[in-house]
């Protein structure tokens, strides 16, 4: 017995020396930092992180460091797989356990059950995406730790049960906000506001609205993660801040829900919040709201949770308080009282950094502990819900929307013989259902034909790969084929609704439909979180056939995630080559020409291009056809043909970054063109026609006009100017504003001397102080005094509106008769007769109808009618061409691009 004992002694003695050598393996962030992650006035940049999370890998074996991709600047972005280390063993199995249950193809419900029970559940968390928004990528550090080391039952069962996917969302972001905020050397000076520059290269806040569209060199590192690779069943996206008065704001969310969803996102969303918020309460951290105590809803689709909803996975996001500068949580006497948003409300009080890592740790424990016990669970209902999908996509099906609702409302309303259901409980007549949601023509798509023979393939071959980055399947024919009585050639592509992501495809190829939303009758509208309508076929100008029955043809169908490349053909043989103005990519092509030197064309016709042939120009075009598949045919020089030359282009922007300007950087990147980037001072210095032929104005670069000329325009994107002493040297020549009184007369200047302006949006404010004859079009007279029409009567947030134009004008040449643009309660102009009638002013694109909404919401569209969005004016040897719609909108509108592009030679 003695014996016994002392061996059991031995063996205590054994784990405990075995345990302790375990945690002391593991490094702790105060040992690799030099200060606990929470710590008031300390933040770690992504050097110091990168490398942290490298030590994790090497000491446990229950991470590993994966880099997913590079950042816009070069850094390596890494994910950090954390599970048991009998698991990591078994990763790929499980990653394909997790791919087959959320396609969802092939497998029957008994077989979905059997592999569900094998598999382990998947969750994304990840941090930093908005760098400004420290606690997020500090609280994966903390959670990396965590889960790294601790030994509780806890954290235990979910390292047995759970893949966790910890993947820091924004590597340069950290860099440049932490050591901003730790360049003082007295703590108590330290702040997180003015920021010199976007924390993403181009699109700073708007990198959180690209999970559609996926731009940008991090978003689709995250996306191939996301929706090819590991497809998780749950996603939560940290973010901050919460709302005042409160500690977080979290999931479920308010209404308005986009109609394509599967009702089991909707209750699976209900479910995982209310395992976060009722973990709060138990540790008694108080201060979470949810639905209505926030602004976020689940309508949008683009942004990194929010996409993740139209792939069938559960999407979260927390907003929560807090900063490495102590705050406050402000008195707020409506939050205090509890209810069934905020159950819990928190008092005001002293607020601290290691108050926000602790809620965000507790918070990521709800998550991970409702993922261990329903791991299979979770495994099953997102094959549920791709089953649903297939279903859904193979045979007749009508969905509802409020359009269709409004339609069943009016059908009874048009019989004056409606009697009420069998029911007596005041319910309709099921024929005025029938007469909607059975008529053939209100099905949803069995799919969509993307012919080869469009004007403008390259671009849709970008909308084609921006949905096989996020996990569609596409399929392409290999021969020729007929569709309805339609023929296509070989080489055209397929998206059929049959699939796990559907929601997601009818999401980029339908309109949205968003609800006439008020904060009561009569009352102003209630804004939607972001976009109202985004469809992106339609921002695109990617020419589909919408198929309603069942259709085959000679069709592969494409691996999942592998992008398309269009295949090049020989150059043609002749005197010279002929490119397209429909083509966004012959745009890519004639500035490569341009910059070495051959001589270019444009054919005052069309807006073509052609190009004599000489071995300079072949070789530059056989390098354009291989690495953008143009369409290029023979063709002799024009009659009505004019030389072009580069113009030398300049973009505005403002210290702290307007994105905006960043986003046309990109886009001039993209496309090939060579443009210097501007700042107030630059203007203010005057001589710009020396310079520059074109500027490019943005949303917020240009001041309202008013009778005080010292009015200037703020930093739009930025988040406050620090005092001019504070300021790096190199940043401070970045420092002022355009004002009225400055900046103004030189852009007059440069117009009369013959430069050309480009204003977008809201930078259509230049008008007015150029004295031109343009009025605001969306105005009514009040006791005979012209005022703005209010939000009760005409409201038109993000949404997707069209407009005829003249395609036979320079400025919109290669573009249609009508053009679909992203409007945002943008400018609508009337313009004087008699500056039309004398050809001072050209209008280039109007609203030609009552009703020109094709996807989003647009109350009081019919005061849109005659309005015009964009037009050309001369000024002086100059000109000045005003679009309305925000024409270069994130990077998604390509079918408006040209609006721009077609400015940019001379």
């Amino acid at each position: 017995m003695a014996k016994l004992y002392k061996t059991s002694l031995w063996l205590v003695a054994m784990l405990f020396c075995v345990q302790t050598s375990f945690a002391q393996t593991i490094p702790t962030p105060k040992e690799h930092f030099g200060f606990n992650i929470g710590d008031d006035y300390q933040l770690a940049n992504y050097t110091q992180t990168e490398a942290y999370f490298k030590k994790l890998a090497e000491a446990s074996k229950r991470v590993k460091l994966v880099d997913i991709g590079k950042t816009e600047e070069g850094r390596s972005q890494y994910m950090l797989i954390i599970s048991s280390p009998e698991n990591q063993k078994n990763l790929a199995k499980y990653k394909e356990i997790s791919q087959r249950l959320a396609h969802a193809e092939g497998l029957t419900p008994e077989q979905a059950k059997t592999l569900a029970a094998e598999g382990k559940a998947v969750v994304w968390i990840d941090g930093g995406l908005h760098a400004n928004e420290v606690v997020g990528a500090h609280q994966l550090i903390q959670m990396a730790y965590n889960l790294s080391s601790k030994t509780d039952a806890e954290t235990t069962k979910i390292l047995d049960n759970v893949i966790v996917l910890m993947t820091h969302a924004n590597p340069d972001g950290q860099e440049l906000q932490s050591d901003w905020y730790m360049r003082e050397k007295d703590p108590k000076k330290r702040s997180l506001s003015g920021l010199p520059r976007l924390y993403e290269k181009y699109a700073g806040h708007d990198n959180n609205r690209d999970f559609f569209m996926l731009n940008l060199k991090e978003t689709q590192n995250m996306g191939r993660q996301l929706f090819v690779e590991w497809i998780p069943q749950i996603m939560y996206n940290h973010h901050q801040t919460g709302p005042a008065g409160t500690v977080v704001a979290g999931p479920p969310y308010r209404d308005p829900y986009n109609y394509v969803f599967d009702p089991i996102i909707l209750t699976s969303i209900d479910a995982v919040g209310a395992a976060m918020h009722n973990r709060m309460n138990v540790e008694a951290k108080p201060g979470y709201t949810q639905r209505g105590g926030s602004v976020f809803s689940t309508w949008y689709n683009g942004g990194l949770r929010t996409t993740t909803y139209f792939h069938n996975m559960i999407g979260l996001l927390t907003e929560i308080t807090g900063s490495p500068t102590p705050s406050e949580i402000p008195l707020v006497p409506s939050r205090l009282l509890p209810n069934g948003d905020s159950p819990n409300p928190v008092l005001p009080q002293k607020w601290y950094f290691k108050n926000s890592i602790d809620y965000s740790v507790s918070l990521n424990y709800a998550v991970l502990n409702y993922a261990q016990r329903y791991y299979d669970e979770l495994l099953f209902n997102i094959y549920t819900m791709g089953k649903n999908s297939i279903d859904r996509g193979s045979k007749d099906t009508w969905s509802f929307s409020p359009k269709k609702i409004d339609a069943i409302n009016a059908a009874a309303q048009a019989d004056k013989t409606a009697l009420l259901s069998s029911s007596g409980r005041g319910g309709m007549s099921l024929k005025y259902l029938d007469t909607v949601m059975k008529n053939p023509a209100n099905r949803d798509a069995r799919g969509y034909i993307l012919s080869a023979d469009q004007p403008d393939f390259t671009t849709a071959i970008r909308f084609l790969n921006a949905l096989i980055r996020t996990g569609v399947g596409v399929q392409r024919a290999t021969a020729p084929f007929a569709v309805a009585g339609k023929n296509y050639p070989a080489g055209s592509y397929v998206v059929k609704t049959d699939q796990a992501f559907r929601p997601h495809v009818l999401d980029m190829f339908e309109p949205q439909d968003h609800p006439n939303d008020f904060k009561y009758e009569g009352g102003p509208p209630v804004a939607p979180y972001d976009a109202a309508g985004w469809t992106l076929a339609y921002l695109m100008n990617v020419k589909f056939d919408r198929i309603l029955d069942k259709f085959d043809g000679p069709f592969e169908k494409l691996p999942y995630g592998e992008l398309l490349k269009v295949t090049p053909k020989p150059l043609p043989s002749g005197g010279g080559y002929v490119l397209s103005a429909a083509a966004n990519e012959s745009f890519i092509a004639v500035n490569e020409l341009l910059k070495g030197g051959v001589e270019v064309y444009r054919n005052t016709t069309d807006g073509s291009f052609y190009v004599p042939a000489s071995a300079k120009s072949k070789s530059i075009l056989n390098k354009a056809e291989h690495a953008f598949g143009m369409r290029i045919v023979a063709g002799s020089k024009p009659a009505k043909a004019i030389k072009i030359t580069p113009s030398r282009i300049a973009i505005w922007d403002t210290y702290g970054g307007s994105m905006d300007s960043g986003w046309i950087r990109f886009i001039m990147e993209q496309y090939h063109f060579d443009a210097t980037v501007i700042y107030p001072p630059d203007i203010d210095k005057g001589n710009l026609k020396d310079k520059y032929d074109v500027i490019v104005f943005v949303d917020g670069s240009i001041p309202a006009y008013s009778t005080n000329a010292s009015t200037g325009a703020g930093n739009r994107g930025g988040f406050g100017t620090p005092a001019l002493e504070t300021i790096p040297e190199e940043y401070r020549a970045r420092v002022g504003r355009m004002s009225q009184d400055k900046s103004i007369p030189q852009l007059k200047a440069f117009l009369e001397a013959g430069g050309e302006i480009v204003a977008i949006g809201t930078a259509t404010n230049l008008t007015a102080h150029l004295n031109l004859p343009v009025r605001n079009a969306l105005v009514e007279l009040v006791a005979g005094t012209e005022k703005r029409l209010p939000a009760e009567k005409y409201y038109v947030p993000g949404s997707v509106l069209n407009v005829a134009l003249d395609k036979s004008q320079p400025a919109n040449w290669g573009m249609d008769n009508t053009a679909d643009v992203y409007f945002d309660n943008s400018p609508v102009f009337k313009l004087s007769a008699d500056a039309v009638s004398s050809g001072k002013i050209k209008p280039l694109a109007w609203f030609a109808n009552a009703t020109p909404l094709r996807s989003g919401w647009a109350w009081g569209q019919s005061y849109l009618q005659d309005g015009i969005a964009a037009f050309e004016a001369n000024y002086g040897k100059g000109k000045l061409y005003a679009f309305g719609p925000e024409i270069t909108f994130r990077s998604q509108t390509h079918g408006t691009f040209k609006w721009m592009f077609n400015q940019l030679y001379k």
